[in-house]
């Protein structure tokens, strides 16, 4: 039987994430999307819900009352994190997904709530958090540490033995090198170079990275 899942969020990345579900469901590990959940949908995105043959349920604590897996379709990870916080007591378990063209080599653990893109890889001895989203073309290379509501965007790339704090965010086609470690709410930005430590809090941009 199809396990049920709700997606919280009807943005872009919401969107994206309904489509990894449905690539899911096509290798034969099927889930039955009940609908998305929000608390304030544009009409929007509420008209792309209805081009995608999906619907909005109505507000995020209507997991309350819901028998269900979710998943957080939320790209920015302050947002989802306390999204996260607002739902936990509910009871209800995140869901881990990972695109059947994702890579996952061995000896890795995904932590609840991950989220794979088409594309994205990490190789071995890798730890993923909770609610960590590794968009597409996005790598993760060997005993790299990636603490829960991490986001790193489309082509970034994380070099082996980097840590990532909390709700860090490294951005679209940025890399880590070998080692570095980028602070609990850094955001590195779009195609920067992180060659040193990056603190806490700190946003970062540039080739290097300052």
């Amino acid at each position: 039987m199809p396990e049920p899942i709700v997606v919280v969020g009807c943005g872009g990345h919401g969107r994206e994430i309904f489509g990894i579900i449905a690539a899911v469901n096509r290798d034969g590990d099927p889930w039955k999307v009940l609908g998305f959940v929000d608390d304030a949908p544009s009409e929007a995105n509420l008209r792309a819900l209805d081009r995608l043959g999906t619907a909005w349920l109505g507000p995020t604590a209507l997991l309350a009352e819901l028998d269900a897996y979710h998943v957080i379709g939320i790209g920015d990870p302050r947002v989802r994190a306390a999204v996260a916080t607002r739902l936990a007591p509910f009871g209800r378990r995140a869901a881990t997904l990972v695109h059947p063209a994702a890579t996952v080599g061995p000896d890795n653990h995904l932590a609840e709530g991950v989220v794979m893109f088409a594309g994205a890889r990490i190789t071995t001895n890798v730890t993923l958090g909770r609610h960590v989203h590794l968009n597409q073309n996005a790598t993760v290379g060997h005993d790299a540490v990636l603490a829960d509501f991490v986001q790193v965007n489309p082509s970034a790339a994380v070099s082996g033995n980097c840590v990532l704090g909390r709700e860090a965010l490294i951005g679209t086609t940025a890399s880590v090198l070998q080692g570095r470690s980028v602070g609990a709410g850094a955001t590195v930005g779009a195609g920067a170079c992180v060659v040193r430590d990056v603190e806490a809090g700190c946003v970062v941009k540039g080739v290097p990275a300052r």
